[in-house]
């Protein structure tokens, strides 16, 4: 059983930054494909990122550019560098972690955090 706690959310100022940790457990972490999601109030949960155990990554297009995911397989970590902010990136921010990458990319990891709250101000 592998478990997933997110940090580093906060409240920041539109174009300011933030990284995101989610520190990993239980499990052999450098054979995970490690993602991130947001959802914010009202909507469906949505993809943001992935990279994969290979360290491959991919991007939704509202983040690409602006976001940089990565990962510390020594410290069994993934991290969610976000820059240049926009109000419309506020949303609590999930790490989610699986064996095969489709299904996390389409949300459907086996394993997921609690969440950390990212609010953006304008």
């Amino acid at each position: 059983q592998v478990q997933l706690v997110e940090s580093g959310g906060g409240l920041v100022q539109a174009g300011g930054s933030l990284r995101l940790s989610c520190a990993a457990s239980g499990g052999t972490f450098r054979n995970l494909h490690m993602g991130w999601f947001r959802q914010a109030p009202g909507k469906e949960r949505a993809y943001v990122a992935i990279i994969a155990s290979s360290g491959t990554t991919n991007y939704a297009d509202s983040v690409k550019g602006r976001f940089t995911i990565s990962r510390d397989n020594a410290k069994n970590m993934v991290y969610l560098q976000m820059n240049s902010l926009k109000p419309e990136d506020t949303a609590a921010y999930y790490c989610a972690a699986g064996a095969t990458w489709l299904k996390v990319i389409i949300g459907r990891g086996d394993y997921w955090g609690q969440g950390t709250q990212v609010t953006v101000y304008s």
